[in-house]
């Protein structure tokens, strides 16, 4: 299971650790993921999804069919568990 949301699309990012001598190394900036149980009242189920904080705000402000919808046509969600 690879770090991305299924809701927004986020997903690691890469960077720089930067020392005080202004030296940089390489690193990861990761999602705020999380496995979170959701019920879909038009299927009369629940539905696990990886979503990601800014993602579980959308699922609020728009509703979990429509967010599913747009997620299904980005290629985010092809398969509920």
């Amino acid at each position: 299971m690879s770090r991305v949301c299924q809701v927004t699309g986020k997903k690691v990012m890469v960077g720089n650790n930067v020392s005080h001598s202004k030296r940089r190394t390489k690193r990861k900036f990761y999602p705020n993921l999380m496995k979170k149980k959701f019920y879909l009242a038009e299927e009369d189920r629940w539905v696990t999804l990886t979503v990601s904080a800014n993602g579980l705000r959308t699922i609020n402000k728009k509703g979990l069919p429509a967010v599913l919808k747009e997620a299904k046509e980005k290629g985010l969600v092809e398969k509920f568990i």
